[in-house]
């Protein structure tokens, strides 16, 4: 008995001290296994499980424990556990990475779907599942490329469809003709009504020199583009601004927000810089076709108004771009600018033109006495005309600072219709207060017509047109 008291007692001192080494090496050892472990469920769940967002913390799991394998196995020391776990490892990640790439390009083919709102698969189907493609990128770089051109590929499919379609609704809008006979010095109005649109029905009359309300376009809170359906519905005669605003309005909606999709959900696996380059390639197409309606909108029209209303309603959508942080469609805005304001000028300059005519076609001679008396003082058409037209280019320019183009055109005309007011006064002969009685009503209609416009530029004029007007006002 004491000899079996003193082997218990052995191999009970042996115990313990066998589990004082197993404790001591299991307190090394917890958090090393704890780090690269795999736990059945997460396997089950990578390989046959949904892809929802218990997958994806599956996948960061998986992440993890892949990062903390190759950290430990980079170290000097090696160790069975971590040679037997590195297989299962890369079986499990590359099990993942088949599963990514089944999911995506099942989400991308998604987006060639008839009637398909690309924007909700974007916001449900990629962004709740961007950590996907940061794994992919991270573990299988080439096939992650792949998968970003087909995206690419598709969206540039898929917006230039939806705008050309879009573009076809506009163009059955019925649009005035504003044409040359359109200008200042024109006195031919026989024509006022005529449409543009594809089936040429002839419209209401036109005025090419009055702004109206056609200024609300600029001042009104609706945010929302025309739908194509109600573009192709709509019976009304508009002009250019309209389908310049609508198709623009879409268009930087989209580009809003496809490049803050591409931000989410490309980074951080991808460059800004990266990123930007492929927003440039898959809206290409549709900013040409963008530029292309702008140049057929204003190639042939005389539509001073129309146009400098689409300069100022583009750069309205350069600052909300701005605004919103969207610097990769500024190349747009920018290439649009340089369409309309050299057409504006071309037309100011066709206005100037015909005052010019105006000028040269009165007569050098003051008529006889007989056909002086019949002359009336009262403002001359062209100088109503004038009135309206600038009125309509400071209620746009408000705004504006000196240095733009149609600050120059607008003195070039002032001086044309202050030039030809004073050689058609010649014809009062010798009556000099009669001379400066014409004088005065022509300039005392012009500052009553832009009396309410605000803005340093309207300010100027406002100035002008009173000391021109003081400078006769005896005569009256």
């Amino acid at each position: 008995m004491s000899a079996d008291i003193e082997t218990l007692q052995a191999r009970s001192a042996t115990l313990n001290v066998r589990l004082e080494n197993r404790k001591a090496v299991e307190k090394e050892l917890a958090p090393v296994v704890e780090e690269i472990s795999v736990s059945p469920i997460v396997v089950a769940k990578i390989a046959d499980g949904h892809v929802d967002e218990a997958w994806v913390k599956a996948l960061n799991e998986i992440d993890k424990r892949e990062t903390a394998y190759k950290k430990s196995d980079s170290g000097s020391e090696q160790n069975k556990g971590l040679q037997d776990l590195g297989p299962l490892l890369e079986k499990l990640v590359q099990k993942a990475i088949e599963r990514i790439r089944d999911f995506l390009v099942a989400q991308i083919k998604a987006l060639r779907s008839p009637h398909i709102n690309a924007q909700i698969i974007q916001q449900q189907n990629f962004l709740k599942f961007k950590d996907l493609f940061t794994f992919l990128h991270k573990h299988h770089p080439t096939l992650a490329n792949e998968i970003c051109l087909a995206y690419m590929n598709t969206m540039r499919w898929y917006y230039l469809n939806q705008f050309t379609r879009y573009e076809n609704a506009l163009n059955k809008i019925k649009l005035h003709v504003l044409d040359k006979l359109d200008v200042l010095g024109n006195e031919d109005t026989s024509r006022r009504g005529a449409v543009l649109s594809s089936s040429r029905i002839a419209g209401p009359p036109h005025d090419a020199f009055n702004l109206g309300h056609r200024i609300d376009i600029l001042r009104t809170s609706n945010q929302a583009a025309i739908s194509s359906y109600l573009a192709e519905e709509d019976q009304s005669t508009h002009y250019l601004e309209t389908p310049f605003r609508n198709f623009n309005l879409a268009l930087i909606d989209n580009v809003t927000s496809e490049y803050t999709f591409l931000a989410s959900f490309f980074s951080p696996a991808l460059s800004y810089s990266t990123i930007s380059q492929h927003f440039a390639y898959i809206f290409a197409p549709t900013l040409q076709l963008g530029q292309a309606l702008t140049k057929n909108l204003v190639a042939e029209t005389y539509d001073a108004l129309g146009i400098l209303l689409s300069i100022r309603l583009n750069q309205h959508f350069q600052f909300e771009l701005q605004r919103r942080k969207i610097p990769a469609a500024d190349g747009y805005i920018n290439g649009t600018a340089m369409i309309l304001w050299p057409r504006l000028q071309f037309v100011m300059n066709a206005h100037c033109e015909s005052i010019r005519a105006l000028t040269t076609a009165l007569p050098t001679r003051p008529p006889g006495k007989a056909d002086q008396a019949k002359l009336s003082t009262a403002p001359h058409v062209a100088t109503q005309r004038f009135g309206q037209l600038i009125h309509g280019i400071l209620s746009t320019s408000t705004e504006a600072g000196d240095d733009e183009p149609v600050v120059t055109s607008l003195r070039r005309l002032r001086n044309e219709i202050e030039a030809f007011l004073t050689k058609y006064s010649s014809a009062f002969g010798t009556d000099k207060r009669k001379r400066e009685r014409f004088l005065y009503t022509n300039y005392s209609l012009i500052l009553t017509i832009i009396s309410d416009v605000g803005g340093k530029l309207a300010s100027e004029e406002q100035e002008h047109f009173e000391g021109l007007k003081s400078a006769f006002q005896e005569a009256a």
